[in-house]
């Protein structure tokens, strides 16, 4: 039987959905959720993407703002209007979108960012609380993930769990969350020796290589939940790292490119927005995933 497709879409507007009456409820203490994309040079992806995280800001009556700094900007003065975003209290949430120009050191630009208002969730400070099992402001894309699979039905405690890529932005922060939620886990990237044999096994099987076709159909365990994250043009068409129609053979369920993680990525900005908002209310809502002192 082919595999069932995860509508990317349909959970991402529900999600959205269920923000409605939090920022409803912020607005009525005079709180409107405000969310700040530093954009620096003119990439055409970063163009699309901060687009569509401000088309999805109006769709809920979220403030955005965008601040476009020229691609030779020098790396003190972009930490400088990060630094006047930060001590503005009317503005919640924070995110420079990625990939910075060559020259600009990306850490150091993270890591000047309020972690309150760090919607990214990539701060040392809230990568390290997710380290801890603290779910607060997490990475979105790794948060939208999670979401995807939960809604499949699939358990995650003792799951066999494979990531392929370890990348800061997607592969590690989803590796914790996964472990907090007590999955049996397998991290993959170039050096590994054998991928299909790591692959295979996996009940929940989530691909961030940025490979297309990496991921073929014999290499899929028979009804995994499989979870497509790359974004890869080939021939003028999107494709992901999985071969889809081989994957389908396989799968129990599949996220299709697009139209799989990229709404819910957004979706879970727009989530970590609030809860920025909702913490500088004083309302915030924390979830804890797991306790890292506990075995």
């Amino acid at each position: 039987m082919p595999a069932k497709i995860i509508d990317g879409k349909k959970l991402a507007s529900e999600l959205e959905a269920s923000l409605e009456p939090r920022i409803s409820a912020l607005e009525e203490k005079g709180v409107k959720p405000v969310l700040a994309v530093v954009l620096v040079g003119n990439n055409p992806a970063s163009e699309l993407y901060v687009k569509k995280k401000q088309e999805a800001s109006r769709r809920l009556g979220i403030e955005s703002r965008k601040i476009e700094l020229p691609e030779t900007v020098p790396e003190k003065e972009l930490i400088e209007e990060i630094k006047k975003l930060n001590s503005d209290k009317k503005t919640h949430g924070v995110l420079v979108q990625l990939p910075l120009p060559p020259g600009i050191n990306t850490t150091h630009v993270i890591e000047s960012i309020l972690s309150e208002k760090d919607v990214d969730g990539f701060t040392s400070q809230n990568m390290g609380k997710l380290a801890l099992g603290v779910e607060e402001l997490v990475s979105c894309t790794p948060k939208g993930i999670v979401k995807l699979i939960e809604s499949t039905g699939k358990r995650f405690e003792g799951a066999r769990a494979c990531i392929v890529g370890h990348g800061l932005a997607v592969g590690l922060p989803l590796a914790l969350m996964l472990f907090n939620r007590n999955c049996t886990l397998s991290v993959c990237d170039r050096h590994t020796k054998n991928l299909a044999l790591e692959t295979c096994n996996a009940d929940i099987l989530v691909s961030c290589a940025g490979v297309p076709s990496l991921v073929r159909g014999g290499m899929i365990k028979e009804g995994a939940v499989v979870i497509d994250v790359g974004i890869n043009r080939v021939n003028g068409r999107l494709c992901g790292d999985v071969l889809f129609e081989e994957a389908m053979e396989k799968a129990g369920f599949i996220t299709p490119v697009p139209g799989g993680v990229g709404p819910m990525t957004v979706a879970c900005l727009m989530e970590n927005t609030v809860i920025a908002a909702e913490k500088a209310a004083g309302t915030e809502r924390i979830k804890t995933g797991g306790d890292g002192f506990e075995d």
